[in-house]
């Protein structure tokens, strides 16, 4: 399994709405595992804190950030857009 990563914050629509339409997909039939990681918690690294303040949401997998999701790709849409991401790891998706 492979861990997708999304930054987020509590309160940001777009963030919100990502994870919604994340936890929608069969993230298990891609071998995905979603973490969600809160950047204004204090146990997040303030680097990292640093880095997505203004970019939130992000979305990493297995360390390597992906391109910006569209809040308009929902359901096979996005799970075709993670798709190849997992196929085409080099190339961003």
């Amino acid at each position: 399994m492979a861990d997708l990563v999304l930054f987020s914050r509590q309160g940001c629509c777009l963030c919100e709405g990502l994870e919604q339409r994340l936890r929608d997909l069969d993230l298990q039939a891609l071998g995905l595992v979603l973490m969600v990681v809160d950047i204004d918690s204090p146990t997040v690294a303030a680097e990292l804190r640093a880095r997505y303040d203004l970019e939130v949401p992000v979305l990493q997998l297995d360390g390597r950030e992906l391109a910006r999701v569209s809040p308009r790709l929902i359901g096979d849409g996005l799970f075709n857009w993670l798709q190849r991401g997992l196929s085409n790891p080099a190339d961003p998706v």
